[in-house]
């Protein structure tokens, strides 16, 4: 049931993002999109990679981190790894970032364009372990439909 829910959020953002090819603009619908439509979140949007730092970008929730250094952190970790970090706890997560205090647990998938980490989508639950095997590869093909739509 939950792989058939994300196929279908997966045919919703590639008509959202369809002919679009503004990167904020497609970053504003997308994390609006996900933040319509997934249960139990409490932020969802992305970090830029800009002179060798994450710089927040369009999200929706709360007042967020601005900047977050490469390497640091759930969302500077994953850029730095170029792989998707899923952490159930992140208060175990050592080096972890508290820029809301209610987050529980996150996941965070890298953007790449050219072979290169451009930036990371960032969701955020304040429930522990939100995030399951079946969640990571629904959002991580998500993130690939967002790839395909805005860079070709």
């Amino acid at each position: 049931m939950k792989t058939e829910f994300y196929q279908m959020l997966n045919r919703q953002a590639q008509a959202l993002l369809q002919g679009e090819n503004d990167l904020v603009a497609g970053m504003a619908n997308f994390s609006a999109l996900l933040n319509d439509s997934l249960e139990g979140l409490n932020w969802v949007g992305f970090y830029l990679l800009k002179d060798g730092q994450l710089v927040l970008g369009p999200f929706q929730g709360r007042v967020a981190c601005t900047r977050i250094p490469l390497g640091k952190g759930v969302c500077g970790s994953a850029a730095a790894d170029n792989n998707t970090l899923r952490v159930a706890d992140v208060h175990q997560f050592s080096g972890h970032i508290a820029c809301d205090s209610a987050t529980n647990s996150e996941i965070v998938i890298p953007i790449i364009r050219d072979n290169r980490v451009i930036a990371v989508l960032d969701i955020d639950s304040p429930k522990l372990a939100r995030f399951d095997e079946i969640d990571q590869i629904g959002l991580e093909n998500l993130v690939s439909s967002f790839e395909s739509a805005l860079f070709g």
